[in-house]
């Protein structure tokens, strides 16, 4: 795959190309239904329509509502989902390369804090993979991933501390500066604890407080994603954090194809779990619209999934023990970020090829109202679960498979 693809948008691609009756019947099927309708659009100042064109990128925003209740007021939060790429020469100091990644996010930051936005998610790691540009031949459209590569140096050269980073210390004055929460997924180097380095995302709080962190819990081992060579998997389990907008929880990139791991954020009372990652099209692509979804239906809260974007090549050529050749990109980074609700609507996607912004305002009042309707939670069958999870693990486990006596021997 690369970076000219033939669907940059895929919501956009339908509604051009069918029918407006056809196309409002499948936007149901494949968008769900909201209170009875597809999530509504919300109107974007011009000012901001004009921002993004002379910028180049993608703003979106919907608004998922819920019913009117008798004893409870509405509690409605806006949210937000930057997805980007650099902005500098590859062959430009390091020092020049995160200014100018800094001022791309200032931007968005900004373009979210004018449409209200009082929670906003950056993309994985934002703040560390501008240096990764320093080994590549010619720019490439998106910040590389360099895990790929397995290389060391220069990528942990620039992990940080999470509560007194560069990056840390610019979303405090963000979020000071915004009445904003942000969520800020970076490379973190543990000092206190030998160096170590982790996945992790550091929350900063509406006043430019720092919250609290939570660490990548799964780290992937497939294809070109050879992140266990630079971190591996977190030590702070499924941490919910309470902010002034609602209780959001942080699940980093491979932790959405583990059910369970999302089913532990919203047993700890999250509202809102965000999926920041970096995943590519010829990996992923099928899963990406499903898993998020999935995982806000079966767990009764909003999920907020956050790609990057771009083709991005290395120098060095590569392999991952996967018969294919030699190689010196991972395939296209696809964006497509959106949101999913606890009623099975969800957003439509962010470009396939563009940096974006989507916006979804949301009534927090929903979460309780789908428990209350479809009662996962109320039948879910967890001391089964555990007893059968404790007996699983233990090295003398049997299934409990019932075997056909007429198959013989």
């Amino acid at each position: 795959m690369s970076n000219s693809l033939a669907v940059d948008d895929v919501y956009k691609t339908l509604k051009e190309h069918l029918p407006e009756d056809k196309f409002k019947e499948l936007e149901g099927v494949l968008y769900g239904y909201n209170c009875g309708s597809p999530v509504q659009s919300i109107s974007i100042p011009q000012k901001l329509l004009l921002l993004a064109q002379s910028e180049d990128f993608d703003i979106q925003a919907y608004r998922f509502t819920a019913a009117k209740e008798q004893l409870r007021e509405p509690r409605i939060v806006r949210l937000g989902l930057i997805q980007n790429s650099i902005h500098a020469k590859t062959t430009d100091p390091v020092a020049t390369q995160y200014a100018a990644i800094e001022r791309r996010i200032e931007t968005l930051i900004d373009a979210a804090a004018e449409m209200g936005v009082n929670v906003v998610c950056l993309q994985e790691a934002w703040s560390v993979y501008y240096v990764l540009f320093r080994t590549c031949s010619h720019p490439p459209t998106a910040m590389p991933f360099a895990f790929c590569t397995r290389e060391k140096q220069p990528w942990l050269e620039f992990a940080m501390d999470a509560e007194t980073g560069l990056a840390t210390r610019f979303c405090q004055r963000m979020a000071k500066k915004h009445n904003m929460v942000i969520v800020s997924p970076i490379l973190e180097r543990d000092a206190t604890h030998g160096d170590v380095i982790w996945n992790t995302a550091v929350i900063i709080g509406n006043q430019g407080n720092y919250i609290g962190k939570t660490r990548k819990n799964h780290i992937p081992r497939v294809g070109d994603f050879n992140e266990s060579t630079y971190y591996m998997e977190g030590d702070t389990g499924h941490r919910v954090f309470e902010t002034a907008f609602g209780k959001i929880a942080v699940n980093i990139c491979y932790g959405r194809h583990h059910p369970l791991n999302w089913m532990a954020y919203g047993l700890n009372g999250a509202e809102i779990v965000f999926n920041p990652s970096a995943t590519v099209g010829a990996l992923s692509e099928p899963l990406w619209a499903i898993e998020g979804r999935n995982a806000s239906i079966a767990n009764s809260y909003f999920v907020g999934c956050i790609n990057r974007v771009g083709t991005e090549s290395f120098p060095n050529e590569f392999t991952s023990a996967d018969g294919k050749p030699a190689h010196k990109d991972f395939g296209h980074f696809y964006g497509s970020s959106y949101f999913g609700g606890p009623d099975a609507s969800r957003t439509p996607g962010l470009s396939r090829t563009k940096e974006g912004l989507m916006v979804a305002e949301v009534d927090l009042n929903l979460n309780r109202q789908v428990r209350d309707k479809w009662g996962y939670q109320m039948t879910a069958r967890y001391p089964m679960y555990a007893d059968f999870l404790r007996e699983y693990k233990e090295p003398d486990y049997q299934p409990q498979l019932i075997r056909d006596p007429g198959l013989g021997k």
